[in-house]
């Protein structure tokens, strides 16, 4: 059996004349867990509702669980889980009432179940409390405990962190990685907290305009996200031509407003620095730095990488 989960072969999605998808190809392996990373309307959305049975491509194949045909994929979708947008819920019942109604509805048998999954998202204690009384976290947090109910091997998730306050995000994301080394869910993480998913994600997609733009191991968006010498002095222009020239340092970029960022010969700052000195320009910040997920991420969207 291939040991990929989902399949996703030169894919297009039309509404009308937009292009929500372009010719995408990807693959999500089982154990993994996937940051799908991109701005708002790159395609994460539309990307999602595909694999959960809420649209259908204009072209390309999807697979899953090794199933292309309309009633395979509907078999392999009960053995996974979607929190597509705001989680929905009926606001006049209260956490466990709400679980019960989608308990019902899902077969599953187990009553057991729902204070299971209460606990795991940390709303065991809500009582009576009604869900329109619920804070957005609280919400968020409703709709994990829903996509859990049935036990799924594989999940879904669009934003599963938006509104939690910083400890509440830290819970969320320490059940993600229980959920994934203790259970072995295979879990797609769409969030525009790129901090966090740096801190969980074994793989990595980044999707704009419909396109892919890059598919990283977590080793590999580590090395694309390289250490670099931070350099700002008197004079940038010159100093990059003097780092360009006098260095052998050929990977470097110069901005007006950050500096000047040395991406080779990271234990030669000493050097560097003289040389500088020597030629009349005063470094005025040396530091050795990382390229953060956010930077690489932004660059990724501007076409710069």
């Amino acid at each position: 059996m291939s040991e990929n989960i989902v399949e996703i072969r030169n894919m297009t999605k039309q509404y009308g004349k937009q292009r929500a998808l372009d010719d995408v190809s990807l693959r999500i392996k089982k154990g993994s867990i996937v940051g799908l990373i991109g701005p708002n309307g790159a395609g994460k959305s539309t990307l999602m509702k595909i694999m959960g049975g809420l649209a259908y491509p204009t072209n390309g194949e999807l697979e899953m669980y090794g199933a292309t045909d309309e009633r395979g994929l509907n078999n392999a979708r009960t053995r996974m889980s979607f929190m597509i947008e705001i989680p929905y819920a009926k606001e006049n019942m209260t956490a466990k009432e709400n679980l019960e109604k989608q308990r019902i509805q899902k077969g599953i048998p187990d009553k057991k179940r729902i204070d299971e999954v209460l606990k795991e998202v940390n709303l065991e204690n809500t009582g009576k409390k009604k869900v329109k009384n619920f804070s957005l976290g609280m919400r968020q947090r409703l709709g994990l405990a829903n996509a859990l109910l049935g036990n799924p091997e594989f999940m879904v998730l669009d934003e599963p962190i938006n509104g939690l306050d910083p400890s509440g995000i830290v819970e969320i994301r320490e059940l993600f990685r229980s959920l994934n080394q203790d259970k072995d869910i295979t879990l797609v993480i769409s969030s525009h907290i790129l901090s966090e998913l740096s801190l969980l994600c074994t793989d990595y997609i980044f999707i704009n305009h419909g396109k892919i733009k890059g598919i990283f191991t977590a080793d590999e968006l580590k090395a694309a996200c390289s250490e670099y010498i931070q350099i700002d002095t008197d004079n940038n222009e010159l100093a990059g031509a003097l780092i360009l020239n006098k260095c052998g340092i050929n990977r470097l970029e110069v901005t007006k407003d950050s500096g000047i960022r040395i991406y080779e010969k990271l234990d030669e700052i000493r050097d560097i620095s003289k040389i500088l000195y020597d030629n009349g320009v005063i470094p005025l910040e040396i530091a050795k730095n990382e390229v953060s997920l956010e930077d690489y991420y932004m660059k990724m969207v501007n076409n710069e990488v």
